[in-house]
């Protein structure tokens, strides 16, 4: 337990130190988040609840880029620099260093989670109940263990560069297509019934609900969980 304890700590060290992490998983969402809602989309009619909206939305996006990205491109440098290999013949076993990776993420999810929510109500002053604070928090931390199995399938990429290229253009694909940076009703049609059916749509939506005082959908969770089978399959 000591061991574990220590690999993820050594985990979560390396992603506060990774300066990819601090700039598109932190500060651009929250950049963006008072873009979209003190520059541009001033005038919609329940402002309060847009705010609230769009925090959810901006902090799905973090969580969302961390697992896909921070993990997936660690995880292919630590193998392209030796340090996989290295780890291989230290007393750490593979499951205990795959542990402390995915625990690692996890915490850092938790550390995003508070920092932009924590922004949002220092910028717009979002004031949401108890209840759904923690239940947002919670379903996002959940909800993105689908993004982490495609994380570590980017992960058994050969190259950097390439993991780096496809986890970058999955995951502006996945944001925009799925409503996380502007409301899928306003998209085009065929857009609108494509971005039902992604994973990332389905990870917002579960939050947005939360923010009007409902539950997510149960079609969120199945959605969800579907993708993530799939991509636990092909990671084998």
């Amino acid at each position: 337990m000591k061991v574990l304890q220590l690999q993820c700590k050594t985990e979560i060290l390396r992603v506060l130190r990774n300066r990819y992490f601090l700039f598109w998983s932190l500060m651009m969402p929250i950049l963006f988040y008072y873009i979209f809602t003190n520059v541009v989309n001033t005038n919609v009619p329940d402002k309060a609840l847009w705010q609230a909206h769009y925090l959810m939305s901006m902090t799905v996006y973090s969580v969302m880029g961390s697992s896909m990205m921070t993990l997936g491109i660690r995880m292919v440098q630590a193998r392209s620099e030796g340090w996989a290999t290295f780890i291989r013949i230290t007393p750490l076993s593979d499951s205990v260093y795959f542990a402390a990776q995915m625990i690692g993420q996890s915490v850092i999810h938790i550390l995003s989670i508070t920092v932009i929510f924590t922004a949002g109500a220092i910028i717009n002053n979002v004031s949401l109940t108890p209840y759904e604070w923690i239940m947002s928090g919670i379903w996002i931390l959940i909800a993105s263990t689908p993004f982490l199995a495609l994380g570590t399938l980017i992960g058994l990429m050969k190259k950097v560069e390439t993991a780096a290229t496809i986890s970058n253009v999955l995951y502006m694909v996945l944001a925009i297509t799925g409503g996380l940076w502007m409301l899928l009703e306003v998209m085009p049609e065929l857009m609108q019934n494509i971005g039902k059916w992604l994973p990332s749509y389905h990870f917002g939506n579960g939050a947005w609900e939360i923010v009007r005082g409902r539950m997510p959908e149960w079609k969120n969770f199945l959605i969800l969980v579907s993708y993530l089978l799939v991509f636990m399959t092909i990671s084998k």
